[in-house]
């Protein structure tokens, strides 16, 4: 684990914030959630996963905690949507500017509705990615929700 810079993208995000949260790089990678834990010695459910899907066909971010899964008919009660799916590769990159394994909460080329599950709440630090597979962030969940305009909902699978 090293300190590094990050994405562009994300770079002058957090610089528009005035923020330092400590981004840190792991040569092995953080593509998934497990990944990410593992590297930062941390629980799964400290980690942020940034899920793009499409509601009616407009895109959405939901921020879950790395152990849980996301009930799709859940979003689509919570944005009051006719359909709810997960966005393919190319629409995360067209929505965020990143790939998937690397979108951050926060950061991204267009603005989207966000949902984050209150069960990020649940921990003093989160992990999230930094635009990269290989870097991430901590951050409280309050302040990570806060900077990533998102609505706090129950939306994780029971």
């Amino acid at each position: 684990m090293t300190t590094t810079t990050t994405h562009p993208l994300f770079a002058e995000a957090l610089a528009a914030l005035g923020l330092e949260p400590g981004v840190r790089s792991f040569p092995d990678g953080t593509r998934t959630a497990a990944d990410a834990a593992a590297a930062i010695g941390c629980e799964l459910s400290q980690i942020v996963k940034s899920l793009i899907f499409a509601a009616d066909g407009v895109p959405v971010l939901v921020l879950m905690d790395g152990a849980s899964r996301v009930d799709v008919e859940a979003v689509r009660r919570e944005l009051g949507a006719t359909a709810v799916t997960r966005a393919d590769a190319a629409l995360v990159r067209e929505t965020t500017g990143y790939a998937i394994g690397g979108v951050p909460p926060f950061g991204h080329r267009t603005r989207t509705r966000v949902i984050a599950d209150r069960s990020l709440l649940a921990h003093d630090v989160v992990w999230a990615a930094a635009g990269t597979p290989h870097t991430v962030f901590p951050m409280a969940p309050r302040e990570l929700i806060a900077h990533a305009g998102a609505a706090l909902a129950d939306v994780r699978e029971g």
